[in-house]
C-alpha cells in the first residue's frame, strides 16, 4: 500500500480482493468482519458504503407510536393492505359483497 497525493493505493489480488485501509474503515465505521456496498455516483466514481447489520436496523420500520413492538411481518402485511386499497381505488375495484 502506498500513499499518493490523490489518495491511497492498495493492491488487488488475483481473486479480486483488496484491503480497505484501517483509517477508512474507522472513518466509515466498517466492522471486521463486515460488509460494504460499492455504488457508482453520477460522476462515474465508485463510492464505498458500509452495510448495516440486521441488529442495527432493529426498530427502523416502526415510525408510529402504535407500530412499535409489532413484528416486521405485521408491518409488512399492513403496508401491503394499504397498497392494495390504493390500487383498488385507483382502478375502481372493490371487493364484492356476498
Amino acid at each position: 500500500m502506498s500513499d499518493a497525493d490523490d489518495g491511497t493505493t492498495v493492491t488487488v489480488t488475483s481473486k479480486g480482493q483488496a484491503t480497505i485501509p484501517k483509517e477508512f474503515r474507522d472513518k466509515l465505521h466498517i466492522d471486521t468482519p463486515g460488509r460494504v456496498r460499492f455504488v457508482e455516483n453520477e460522476r462515474g466514481e465508485i463510492v464505498i458504503r458500509p452495510v448495516k447489520r440486521p441488529s442495527e436496523l432493529r426498530g427502523a420500520l416502526a415510525s408510529e407510536k402504535e407500530e412499535r413492538g409489532k413484528s416486521a411481518t405485521e408491518l409488512l402485511r399492513k403496508e401491503r393492505e394499504r397498497e392494495k386499497t390504493a390500487t383498488d381505488e385507483k382502478y375502481g375495484l372493490s371487493e364484492q359483497e356476498e
